[in-house]
């Protein structure tokens, strides 16, 4: 038996899950096959490349070496696939994800500007998870993807990524004739006692960070209402709560919408591709197009400009 790409990224797999048996769920095969597989690339390489126990497997000191190459080599054959994909790229298309934040309504006339030829297709979803699954399964070839601070998402290979906006602030969003509207900003704790509106994308730690910020700040939030991304204005506007917003979009009529004293709640914006799909330079091209994206509706909200303007380490490179 000879060692193959696909062993190489079994041995990944492992060590990025930190179980045989979530690897093999990752990989789509069986837990016993993995196993077998496991140990005839042990064979191979001459010793045991994984402490396995009860708690999961780890790397032994032969096993990360072991790794440590093996990423180098999956990192050159995607990139080696991806630099082939793209001598064809015009007029294939470029399918496209992204965080439901007001630069959307650029990012396809951004992008393609960026990769001249291209078709451009575009799916928006709030949620993180969901944006990573897509890369992973390849149905989506790039992505702008928002991560709440303490929550990451895991990006598996051959998905890579890079950080467009390092802090990105979330604001909140209140009844217009709210008590607390006319404040330049709003303390959390000054939000206890309110009705919550579920942030979106709550399966990605949003609405772990929401509960996490509120039990810091001494209260626990009554989320009582769930809606889509987009969805839960008029609720805010109808008086029958709050809700954490992304602050780069116009309030709503009927809402104010106001920073968080101590931001309390931050995220941060990548850019996330796949190196089979895309090249480094369609990947920067593509990186480019969603800055520019961003930058064209910083002027929506003037409390987020007012922000941004305070904030230029933020800006992207």
């Amino acid at each position: 038996m000879e060692l193959e790409l696909r062993h190489l990224r079994m041995l990944c797999a492992i060590a990025e899950t930190g179980s045989v048996t979530r690897a093999a769920a990752r990989l789509g095969l069986s837990q016993p096959a993995l196993t077998v597989q496991l140990r005839k690339v042990e064979e191979i390489v001459g010793g045991e490349l994984f402490a396995r126990s009860r708690s999961g497997a780890v790397p032994t000191l032969l096993g990360a070496q072991v790794i440590a190459r093996a990423r180098v080599v999956l990192s050159e054959m995607d990139g080696l696939f991806g630099d082939l994909r793209d001598v064809r790229a015009p007029g294939t298309r470029l399918h496209l994800g992204s965080v439901h934040t007001a630069c959307v309504a650029s990012v396809v006339g951004r992008v393609g500007e960026a990769l001249p030829g291209r078709l451009i297709s575009l799916r928006i979803e709030p949620s993180a998870v969901l944006l990573a699954d897509a890369l992973a399964r390849g149905t989506l070839d790039a992505a702008l993807v928002g991560m709440i601070e303490g929550f990451d998402v895991p990006l598996r290979a051959p998905v890579v990524s890079r950080t467009l906006i390092p802090q990105h602030p979330i604001f909140v969003a209140l009844p217009e004739r709210h008590r607390l509207a006319g404040r330049a900003e709003i303390g959390l704790a000054d939000l206890r006692g309110e009705s919550w509106i579920s942030p979106p994308g709550a399966d990605d730690g949003s609405l772990a960070a929401l509960r996490a910020s509120c039990r810091a700040a001494g209260f626990e939030p009554d989320v009582r209402y769930d809606a889509p991304s987009g969805g839960g204005h008029h609720l805010v506007a109808a008086g029958h709560g709050v809700r954490l917003v992304d602050p780069t979009w116009p309030a709503p009529p009927g809402t104010v919408v106001r920073p968080l004293a101590g931001e309390p709640q931050v995220a941060r914006l990548v850019v996330a591709w796949r190196r089979d799909r895309l090249s480094a330079t369609a990947a920067s091209a593509v990186y480019r197009g969603l800055a520019t994206a961003f930058r064209d509706h910083v002027d929506d909200n003037p409390v987020f400009r007012r922000w941004w303007d305070a904030h230029p380490e933020t800006h992207p490179l």
